[in-house]
């Protein structure tokens, strides 16, 4: 089969895949486009203007914000020690079998989402902000684990291999050839991850992990628009400089 005809082939399947699924789920994309419903939608919108910025509720802003971040900090700092405790089974440091079954364990972790995380944490540890820290350090661990291993496994073995010529332990050539060299690709990684972490965490609230999500998904259910929006303006905010921060702090350690 010409390659021509062969890219025709996948074209049609994938347009038919996509008009299958249209048909199956059954979408009405007219309905956003009726004069009723762009009513409706623009009152909505409007009703979220402008945000509650009473002092009162700007307090309660600040002390949402701070749990915020303190779960998304400590859950990646927790998340970056047992990552890095991990990575060294990932990455076949220990044998065979061990890094079969870590990277199994490190799949398990990160293939279930954070809200998923924070349900089950929430029955085990009950609401707040415990349940998301634990949440969003269980998933993050199995991201970071893998990062490690992996660069690891790329991290060139000539300093280490000169150690041990040398009449160093398999311990020491790991500590002062192979370690120097990935420290600033872990901070790099474990950085990024906080920066996901933080919006991560304004999310787990509304399965009742605590913070500005906990506050936006109480203002939406009781209808109070214009404190939903200060508490979203709140998230763009922390997120902008949590952002700002983490690009500075990546390109000083570059």
């Amino acid at each position: 089969m010409r390659p021509g005809v062969g890219a025709a082939c996948w074209l049609v399947a994938i347009t038919a895949a996509v008009v299958a699924s249209f048909a199956y789920l059954q979408l009405d994309f007219g309905s956003l486009i009726r004069a009723d419903s762009r009513a409706q939608m623009l009152d909505y919108a409007g009703s979220f203007f402008p945000p509650n910025t009473s002092p009162a509720w700007l307090a309660k802003l600040w002390q949402g914000a701070a749990e915020t971040l303190a779960i998304s900090a400590i859950g990646t700092l927790l998340a970056a020690l047992f990552g890095s405790a991990l990575s060294l089974l990932a990455a076949g440091r220990l044998g065979g079998m061990a890094k079969s079954a870590c990277r199994l364990l490190l799949n398990a972790l990160r293939s279930v989402p954070e809200l998923v995380w924070a349900a089950l944490m929430v029955l085990a540890a009950g609401l707040g902000p415990f349940a998301g820290t634990l949440a969003i350090a269980l998933h993050t661990t199995g991201v970071l684990g893998r990062l490690f291993a992996e660069a690891l496994e790329n991290a060139p073995s000539e300093p280490a291999n000169a150690l041990r010529q040398a009449g160093a332990s398999a311990t020491t050539a790991f500590l002062y050839g192979t370690l120097p060299g990935v420290i600033p690709q872990w901070l790099a990684y474990t950085l990024y991850r906080w920066e996901n972490n933080i919006r991560m965490a304004a999310v787990l609230g509304f399965v009742g992990a605590g913070g500005l999500g906990q506050m936006l998904h109480v203002t939406l259910s009781l209808f109070q628009q214009s404190k939903a929006m200060s508490v979203i303006l709140a998230m763009l905010a922390m997120v902008l400089l949590v952002d700002a921060l983490s690009g500075w702090l990546r390109a000083r350690l570059g």
